[in-house]
């Protein structure tokens, strides 16, 4: 009798569970496709669907994600005030490329941090793949405010994060999310060119306003 309630009660969570993971998938596709189209709303969806992934996370030992999912629910109010901010004073924050020496900074930071963060969780804490979760969640920090500052390059950084996270999410049973992360690899692809396509128009608009100057 106690077996089979304690059953009913496992089942009841897991099912409980899997829909807060597909109300947290709906969302975060909801916001790339808003910020594919620099909407500003994208950033409430980011916001409540981090919130459900901070829990998700903890549930299944990914402790690198979890806390990333702080850092993602500051950012996503950080990139909210940058949208707005920029609109409101109209001097919209336009898409733009970084140099490559911030490239390497950026890339040479997240290798390091995966390697000391990886040996810290690997040693320290029953964390499941340490250096992955690492890499994925450092990876992610950077992208992420490349994303609030219109960082064009920020689509190619997903693509390569985006791809080492559905094995980290395959390996914790969350088939969903993985789901996700794989139409992601696909989206940020068509995100990268609508981007691509206006920092192109918007540069050769400058270019012109110059000369005309």
């Amino acid at each position: 009798m106690l077996d089979g309630e304690i059953g009913s009660a496992i089942a009841a969570s897991l099912a409980a569970m899997s829909l807060w993971e597909i109300a947290a998938v709906i969302l975060a596709l909801a916001y790339l496709v808003l910020a594919m189209q620099e909407k500003i709303s994208c950033w409430y969806a980011a916001f409540v669907s981090t919130a459900i992934y901070l829990f998700l996370f903890w549930d299944v030992s990914l402790l690198m994600e979890s806390a990333l999912q702080v850092f993602y629910l500051a950012m996503a109010v950080y990139g909210w005030w940058q949208w707005r901010h920029h609109a409101e004073r109209q001097r919209d924050l336009q898409i733009h490329c970084w140099s490559l020496r911030r490239h390497l900074l950026a890339i040479g930071g997240v290798g390091v941090l995966t390697l000391v963060f990886g040996y810290l969780l690997q040693a320290n804490t029953s964390a499941a793949l340490p250096y992955l979760d690492s890499f994925t969640t450092w990876g992610a920090v950077v992208t992420t405010y490349m994303v609030t500052r219109k960082v064009l390059e920020n689509w190619i950084y997903w693509f390569v994060i985006d791809g080492a996270s559905i094995y980290l999410y395959l390996d914790r049973e969350l088939y969903l999310t993985a789901l996700l992360f794989l139409v992601y690899v696909i989206l940020v692809v068509v995100g990268f060119i609508q981007w691509y396509t206006i920092y192109r128009r918007e540069s050769l608009a400058d270019r012109s306003g110059a000369m005309a100057a």
